[in-house]
Order: C-alpha cells, then sequence, then structure tokens
C-alpha cells in the first residue's frame, strides 16, 4: 500500500508539488505577523506556487528526462529519443528560473509564469493532438498531467493577477 501511495504521489508530480507549495504559503501565513492583509495573503501564495510549481516540478521533471529518459517516455506513452535529453535541459532552465524569481521582484514571477505557462500549454496541445491522433492515454499524456498543464499556468495567472490588483506587502495600494 506505501508503495502504491509513493508512486501515485510521484507519478502526480504537478499536483503533488502544488500542494506542497500550498502548504508551505500555510505555514509562512501562520508564522506571520497578524493581522494579515490581502497583500500578504497573495504574496506567500505565489511565491510558493513559484517555488514549488515552477522550481521543484521542473527540476523533478528535468532530473526524469535526463537520466531516465527511456522511463519518461514510456510514462507519456512515447518512444524514447534524444529529445529526452533536450527536454530534460529545458527543464532545468526554467527551474532555475522558478528558484530564482519565487523569493524576488514580481517581474521575475511574470518571466517564471508566463515561461513555463506557455511551455505547459505547448505540452497541453501535443497532449491532446496524440489523445486524437493515436488515442494515446498513457497517464502521462492523459488525466492529471494533461489537466495540470491547463490548469497550472491558470492558477499562476490568477495569483499574478491578484498580486497586481492588491499589491505587495507593505505597499500603498491607491
Amino acid at each position: 500500500m506505501i508503495e502504491s501511495v509513493i508512486r501515485t504521489v510521484m507519478t502526480n508530480f504537478t499536483v503533488t508539488f502544488f500542494v506542497i507549495g500550498l502548504l508551505c504559503a500555510g505555514v509562512a501565513l501562520k508564522r506571520a505577523p497578524r493581522p494579515l492583509g490581502g497583500a500578504l495573503i497573495v504574496e506567500k501564495l505565489l511565491a510558493w506556487f513559484v517555488f514549488w510549481t515552477v522550481g521543484v516540478t521542473y527540476a523533478y521533471n528535468g532530473f526524469f528526462h535526463i537520466f531516465f529518459g527511456e522511463m519518461a517516455a514510456a510514462y507519456i506513452g512515447w518512444a524514447d529519443s534524444p529529445f529526452q535529453f533536450e527536454v530534460g535541459v529545458a527543464s532545468l532552465g526554467f527551474a532555475f528560473i522558478g528558484f530564482f524569481a519565487a523569493f524576488r521582484s514580481f517581474e521575475l514571477r511574470v518571466a517564471a509564469i508566463v515561461g513555463s505557462a506557455i511551455f505547459l500549454l505547448g505540452a497541453a496541445i501535443g497532449h491532446a493532438y496524440q489523445i486524437a491522433l493515436t488515442h494515446n492515454m498513457a497517464p502521462g499524456n492523459a488525466g492529471i498531467m494533461f489537466y495540470s498543464d491547463i490548469v497550472l499556468p491558470i492558477i499562476g495567472f490568477v495569483l499574478l493577477g491578484l498580486q497586481w490588483r492588491v499589491g505587495r506587502p507593505g505597499r500603498v495600494v491607491a
């Protein structure tokens, strides 16, 4: 049973790391001075979203595509190819941007979210095409992975919009 839980958590890593990010934001907010304002809540949610959903998720993805390309390809329902290394390196680039941007400026967070969103939404189009054309219903092509390729960028854009609207902690918003 434990093996099954670990396998589910690690193969659905996009959701796993998103949830861990929410938990980290919750802990950060629990430890923050009171009263909590909207700007501080959004700040913590966005920072931990970028750290976990961009940084850690892409590091994990990069690691698997580089070092376990055959396994990653099988999970997606594709044949292994040298392209696994290229996807892995691109993922590590997004991971670096996510780690760098998480606790920095709004503009860096925009770059992290927009760049990764383009990658994810492009992947969603590719997955939809593979589902329609070849009926590829492998776990890494359909299901959680497909939906998270769409939903996570939306969440990122919503958090960016909220931070733009409510401002940053300590900043007076007119």
